[in-house]
């Protein structure tokens, strides 16, 4: 309750809206889009497959309840590690997985996209590029399909006093995509500004049925030959939830990497009996 009154006191500022918060489940009765943030926190030193146990539990003993009184709602898993908890979700729910899915790499996607940018003095918008796979320690950006402007990535050579885009700058890109997160809990304890604008857009694409391409996690079937697995790859996200995925370009070793990605969070599935 003074959650909801510390935000209402800020519409204001925002379009108008209500903002309701209780303890009661029925509070979300015939929502349009549930959005599951319950989890363990990460500590300092965690994987967020450590998490996994933990949330795992929350989500048993809170998705029925909130499924049976918003049975039509798309549902955005958010919560870590967010690949084996939709996996998980879709089994625990019985929801359809065009219903459930997790809000995958939609933050490291921007968080790539933002040191691709700085690294080559032009404004983030005006990046393209997406992290695929698990939301963790495997994921990997996809070099091939990127691009800067309308420069594929790859053959970037520089441009307002910028460097080219060589495998050493790539690789640095890519690890500290894949530690950023690591080095915000050492310091302030936890992520949330980013990620919240991330899960903001997601809501968006969905209420306003924007059909927007999106990383998000979802069970994937036959996709590139992976099936039975939530991965993150490009997705058309709408008001029905889960839309088609797009066969992105991949160069071998990125298609390797995401079959790789694909076995590591259907490892941790199967721990969990999932």
């Amino acid at each position: 309750e003074a959650e909801a009154l510390d935000l209402g006191h800020g519409i204001q500022f925002m379009p108008m809206a209500e903002v309701v918060g209780s303890d009661d489940i029925a509070v979300c009765a015939d929502a349009d889009i549930v959005m599951f943030t319950a989890g363990a926190k990460q500590k300092p030193g965690q994987t967020r497959i450590d998490l996994a146990e933990a949330t795992i539990s929350l989500v048993r003993k809170v998705l029925p309840a909130v499924t049976e009184v918003a049975p039509n709602a798309v549902y955005v898993m958010v919560t870590n590690p967010v690949d084996v908890v939709t996996y998980a979700s879709l089994k625990i729910s019985g929801l359809p997985p065009t219903q459930l899915f997790g809000s995958g790499t939609v933050l490291d996607s921007s968080r790539l996209r933002y040191l691709i940018a700085q690294h080559a003095r032009v404004a983030v918008q005006n990046v393209h590029a997406y992290i695929a796979g698990e939301h963790g320690d495997s994921e990997l950006p996809l070099w091939s399909s990127a691009s800067i402007g309308a420069v594929p990535l790859l053959e970037w050579q520089g441009s307002n006093g910028s460097s080219p885009m060589t495998a050493s700058v790539r690789e640095d890109i890519a690890r500290e995509v894949v530690e950023s997160a690591y080095r915000i809990i050492e310091g302030k304890g936890a992520t949330n500004y980013a990620v919240a604008l991330a899960g903001s857009r997601i809501i968006e694409a969905v209420l306003k049925d924007e059909q927007r391409i999106l990383p998000i996690s979802s069970l994937l079937d036959d996709y590139y030959g992976i099936s039975d697995v939530c991965l993150s790859v490009p997705t058309i996200v709408g008001s029905a939830g889960v839309g088609d995925r797009l066969a992105v370009p991949m160069s071998v070793d990125e298609l390797a990497g995401l079959r790789a990605s694909g076995d590591a969070v259907r490892a941790v599935a199967r721990q969990f009996g999932f």
